[in-house]
């Protein structure tokens, strides 16, 4: 269940200030959603696309493995898809490793997350 919250945190993190990847210790889901959401930036003319991506985290706040896309909404050809998949997984990518309070690194690790990556940038 305590999963589940989190998933609900990082999705409801879309809306939520940004802060820069290298802050101080992250505490919270939603700090962690906002510092990857600040790493994103769309692909030009991306139109009204997404694509959602599924990760774990090491304590030491790098992936566990490569980011797994789980939902895809791109208008166009696989190769116009598969440039927004690469622009959200190098958002990712960029972004780590994220710096966890001790509290947050002993709790996240291993548990899958998800986070959409939406043009136009929300």
């Amino acid at each position: 269940m305590r999963s589940m919250a989190r998933l609900s945190a990082i999705a409801g993190v879309l809306l939520a200030a940004p802060i820069p990847a290298n802050a101080a210790s992250l505490n919270t889901m939603n700090e962690v959603g906002a510092a990857l959401q600040a790493c994103w930036t769309p692909p030009a003319n991306s139109g009204n696309a997404s694509v959602t991506l599924s990760f774990s985290f090491k304590r030491d706040g790098t992936l566990i493995g490569p980011p797994k896309p789980t939902a895809i909404k791109v208008g166009g050809d696989d190769k116009a898809r598969q440039a927004y998949v690469d622009a959200a997984t190098a958002a990712l990518r960029n972004c780590l490793p994220l710096s966890f309070s001790p509290a947050l690194a002993q709790g996240i690790a291993g548990n899958v997350f998800t986070l959409q990556f939406n043009s136009p940038k929300q």
